[in-house]
């Protein structure tokens, strides 16, 4: 991420992005390119589904990937490492074939992080036989606690294979790096660092809601959606300390249409202000004219910045997917948070 490259001491040039929507031209440091998803012309909303984008991203990766490298080397600026998301071990064979030295990162907990290794290497068997797993470096787990594509084997097949493929090559990389700081996880870091080169390199928030090591480093530099900075931050200007429910499940979570109206009922009958996050995709769900019928005391928009949205003290509670962004950033700003946890998020 940008953020991680940021906080690096040593300057990194190049960042290998799948799509960048929205971004910060101040990031003058970093030279950003692309790679191919094979849905040029708009990612995973163009594939349709799961099953239509991984398999022919899968396909066509680590073929752009490679040319990206070639490319640069040939024009000067040879590739030194490369630092993958660990969703895409296909990057470290490419690695290999240039000789270059690399990490995988995973941006999830290690806590998460080791239930899918343990099911990768069918030490933990699914679907599970037992109502609680006990796994090294952690407390005892309730199933309900695991991450759904385990807990409910099968409900999410495509992106199952994904999460467990992870360590299909682990052992190949030089480094593994972790978005958490050690002290959050260390009894399952220093189990996880018996086999692999552990780093902790997070969490990978701008420096200025941390540190403060970097100036003005506020942001993290790209946004999957473009966010309505001036009308979050105005609204929430004009609001007492600790009156607002911050409501927001992250960029890929979604309700359905029940869920939707049970909790913009919710809203409504309330007596709170809330600042709701409904994405554009999303907006169709909504009751009608349940925008304009709870004006005085919500505002509802496409997306925001979470990061300033948290820091501000008219936040009193967020309302949160769990996501393990959110989760940090939450943990930074110090909000008191409600969960509604899917997919990988019940362990968050």
């Amino acid at each position: 991420t940008l953020a991680l490259q940021r906080r690096q001491s040593r300057p990194c040039y190049h960042c290998l992005p799948l799509q960048l929507l929205f971004s910060d031209p101040s990031s003058t440091s970093i030279d950003i390119h692309t790679i191919s998803d094979g849905f040029d012309q708009g990612g995973y909303e163009q594939a349709g589904s799961s099953d239509a984008y991984l398999p022919t991203f899968w396909s066509v990766g680590p073929n752009s990937l490679a040319a990206l490298i070639k490319k640069l080397g040939e024009t000067g600026h040879p590739v030194d490492a490369l630092v993958y998301d660990g969703f895409l071990p296909w990057a470290l064979d490419v690695a290999k074939q240039f000789g270059i030295p690399s990490a995988v990162f995973f941006t999830q907990s290690c806590a998460v992080n080791s239930v899918y290794y343990h099911v990768s290497k069918g030490l933990l068997q699914l679907p599970l036989p037992v109502p609680h797993v006990s796994l090294p470096g952690l407390p005892p787990l309730q199933v309900s606690e695991l991450p759904s594509f385990v807990a409910r084997y099968g409900s999410y097949p495509a992106w199952f294979d994904v999460v467990v493929n992870q360590f299909s090559n682990i052992d190949g990389a030089d480094w593994v790096f972790f978005n958490i700081f050690y002290d959050l996880e260390k009894e399952v870091v220093n189990w996880m660092s018996r086999f692999w080169n552990v780093m902790t390199v997070g969490p990978t928030i701008p420096s200025m809601y941390l540190d403060k090591r970097i100036e003005n480093d506020k942001d993290y530099g790209m946004n999957l959606f473009k966010p309505n900075v001036d009308a979050c931050m105005s609204w929430l200007g004009g609001k007492p300390k600790d009156s607002v429910l911050y409501v927001s499940f992250g960029s890929l979570a979604s309700l359905g249409i029940e869920q939707t109206t049970e909790l913009a009922c919710a809203l409504k009958s309330s007596n709170v202000y809330f600042l709701w996050v409904v994405r554009e995709t999303e907006m169709a769900k909504l009751p009608y004219n349940f925008i304009e019928e709870t004006s005085e005391k919500g505002l509802v928009v496409a997306w925001c910045p979470q990061l300033e949205v948290l820091s501000n003290e008219a936040i009193g509670c967020f309302l949160t997917h769990c996501g393990f962004n959110s989760t940090l950033e939450a943990i930074e700003s110090r909000s008191s948070d409600a969960g509604n946890a899917p997919m990988d998020r019940p362990t968050h």
